[in-house]
């Protein structure tokens, strides 16, 4: 147990940032599955639009600190590329 001041503050503002950085995780995963939704469904139009929603939440996050530069741009590319096989 936190027995300094500073110890018991920082303990209020991990559960602060872990409760924010939950949200943004959820959030950027919410927004992926509805491109792999639209990719399975075989629609192009959807999953473009499903696209360019999700690529700036990936990259904020990347900004915020929540997930790595490279996890972020493998997922986006992996992305686009199951998009762009859609003919």
């Amino acid at each position: 147990m936190a027995n300094t001041p500073q110890a018991k503050k920082r303990i209020r503002r991990n559960a602060n940032r872990a409760e924010i950085n939950h949200s943004r995780i959820s959030r950027i995963r919410t927004l992926i599955k509805a491109v792999e939704s639209a990719v399975v469904a075989g629609k192009k139009d959807d999953a473009l639009d499903a696209l360019r929603k999700a690529q700036p939440e990936l990259f904020r996050g990347v900004a915020r600190g929540v997930i790595h530069k490279n996890t972020a741009s493998r997922r986006f590319s992996r992305l686009a590329k199951r998009v762009a096989a859609l003919s």
